[in-house]
């Protein structure tokens, strides 16, 4: 079955199809986007039409993914992955693919958006989050939208020849409903 449309005010969170792949190809990969991802400059190749098609494919099979449009235009992902209904927990993941729509606080939007469903409909009760320490913009982010850094794991990522730390992130559905989002 596949993921609902979320709507917000200029994001709307959907689920994959075919023609997104010749989207993500026209995007091409930016080394200032996939370093944000722990990809090296120098590893960054372009995206072929075959690689932007199985991505569709892994999204689509994913119970729990989204492409984020922006006011109709292309944008990204974001998933919950390691979905415990158990526990009421998940992981989350996003990628702005379409830098002309950085900085500009609407993957805070898509998060918000996501995060309404996985605390409302999904009645989960944590999400948790990993980022380069390094990804500011990424950060803020997440915490405008309530994270709280939980902790450091040192030199967990080789990027451009040094070492960078990786940010644990949680937020639980009580923290999220305080803030009124």
């Amino acid at each position: 079955m596949p993921s609902p449309i979320l709507e917000g005010r200029n994001v709307r969170l959907r689920p994959p199809c075919a023609e997104d792949a010749d989207v993500r190809v026209a995007l091409g990969n930016h080394a200032e986007i996939a370093e944000m991802y722990g990809v090296n400059k120098d590893d960054v190749k372009p995206i072929t039409r075959e690689g932007a098609i199985a991505w569709v494919q892994w999204l689509t099979n994913h119970p729990h993914a989204w492409v984020i449009e922006i006011n109709g235009v292309f944008a990204g992902e974001i998933r919950l992955d390691n979905v415990n209904r158990q526990d009421r927990r998940a992981t989350m993941a996003l990628g702005i693919n379409n830098p002309a729509l950085l900085g500009k606080g609407l993957g805070t939007e898509a998060i918000t958006v996501l995060l309404r469903h996985a605390f409302g409909d999904m009645g989960l009760h944590r999400i948790g989050i990993r980022v380069l320490a390094y990804n500011k913009r990424a950060i803020r982010a997440y915490e405008k939208c309530g994270f709280a850094v939980e902790g450091r794991e040192r030199e967990t990522a080789y990027v451009n020849g040094s070492w960078h730390d990786d940010i644990m992130m949680g937020l639980l559905d009580h923290e999220f409903s305080a803030k009124g989002l």
